[in-house]
């Protein structure tokens, strides 16, 4: 029985103009990215040649699809022609195709360019008929255009904000002043300088002192928040009781209330207790704030769990607690696993609270410690130093919990 790609026929004229165009436009956009990247990691500033990229990606588009067999395009001709016009293109210029003289940013960087702009430019036209060029390929490859665009874009205002503290927080005042839009990472520095906004960071401002504060009070929240929450939502999906609708539907009420609100109130009640300017005074703030949504959470969850095997265990002699602890806490690892990330985060992060009720710098957060670097007298690598001990952690939990942050979240979204 011949196979699906058999039934292409060859590419049409038609056909391989899109190649090209498409071609054309990956070309620009990836000498475009090739050329920020080089101007972000080198002194220098790059002027991409984009009319000569998009003539060179409009031959690489056109030959790829011109050699199309089926539906796709072998991947070692597209791995070979982009190649080719790589360097092809680096001859070309002398060996400076994206304005560098740079021998890592000379023929290298183009024929991985181009490369990259041949395999970008296959996955483009996969599965595409091209032997007839009709509305509904058009739209089929403007959708695929507009993804990559937009997934372009939003990579980029995601990494350049981080990418410019981090290189700030490598350089001295001076070189930030001579140069602010520079925001290459000069490697040839030794360690000792490069790191000089770190260490006085950590050790003259007092920020090993803050982050192990802030470890604390979040971990502590974790875990008065996780149990609290456990407690509430398995009350409110499993036991009956008068008013178990409402309250369940009402959990979110307090969000309701801005932050700022509940500051003054909670301010002048924490003075009269001794409260205030106290690490367990932040102790009752944030899991108070942090309950709702934690309940709201695992009562989705614990919606989506059979309750026969509950049953089963009570039937078997099990107390309520052992039924908790020994059949719906374990089938419910990635839900808390996502919850306690989910808390941790707020806590490591909240600024509020922690600015208004303490004052020692002893207790101080990071978030509440880094107000001290937000200063004149403070030179702008130390706050950007502090800005990456304060991100850094919280970015390493989350990749390193994502599988469980996702799955806690999209489970019990359908009740089954």
């Amino acid at each position: 029985m011949p196979s699906s790609r058999s039934k292409h026929a060859a590419p049409s004229a038609a056909g391989v103009a899109v190649g090209a165009v498409v071609g054309a436009l990956t070309a620009v956009l990836l000498v475009t990215v090739w050329s920020l990247l080089a101007t972000l990691t080198t002194s220098g500033v790059s002027t991409a040649p984009l009319g000569w990229a998009a003539l060179s990606g409009a031959i690489l588009g056109a030959v790829i699809t011109a050699f199309r067999r089926g539906a796709d395009t072998a991947p070692l001709a597209a791995w070979s022609a982009g190649a080719t016009v790589g360097a092809a293109w680096a001859v070309v210029s002398s060996g400076t195709p994206l304005g560098f003289a740079h021998p890592f940013w000379g023929a290298p960087a183009a024929i991985l360019s181009f490369v990259l702009i041949g395999q970008t430019t296959r996955y483009g036209l996969r599965d595409l008929d091209l032997a007839l060029v009709d509305r509904h390929r058009l739209e089929t490859l403007l959708l695929r255009g507009l993804r990559a665009l937009g997934f372009t874009f939003f990579l980029a205002i995601v990494i350049l904000p981080f990418w410019f503290m981090l290189s700030s927080s490598f350089k001295p005042r001076a070189e930030l002043l001579r140069d602010p839009t520079n925001l290459a990472i000069d490697l040839s520095k030794g360690l000792s300088e490069l790191f000089v906004g770190y260490r006085e960071v950590l050790l003259t401002f007092d920020f090993a002192r803050f982050i192990l504060n802030s470890t604390f009070v979040a971990s502590v929240t974790v875990i008065i928040t996780l149990a609290l929450a456990v407690m509430g939502a398995y009350a409110v999906t499993r036991l009956r009781f008068p008013g178990r609708e409402w309250l369940s539907r009402s959990i979110l009420l307090i969000y309701m209330f801005p932050a700022i609100v509940m500051v003054i109130p909670l301010y002048t009640i924490f003075s009269q207790l001794g409260l205030r300017d106290t690490l367990p005074g932040l102790l009752v703030v944030y899991p108070a704030t942090t309950l709702p949504v934690a309940l709201y959470m695992l009562r989705s969850y614990f919606q989506t769990l059979p309750k026969d095997l509950e049953e089963a265990g009570l039937i078997d002699g099990a107390t309520r607690f052992g039924v908790i602890t020994r059949i719906t806490l374990p089938l419910s690892v990635p839900a808390l696993a996502s919850v306690g990330l989910y808390v941790f985060m707020i806590a490591w992060n909240e600024f509020l609270f922690a600015f208004m009720f303490l004052d020692t710098p002893a207790i101080f957060t990071l978030s509440r410690g880094m107000v001290a670097l937000n200063s004149q007298e403070v030179p702008r690598q130390f706050l950007m130093a502090g800005a990456v001990i304060v991100t850094v952690p919280i970015m390493v939990l989350f990749f390193w919990f994502e599988k469980y942050l996702v799955g806690g979240l999209t489970a019990g979204g359908v009740k089954g």
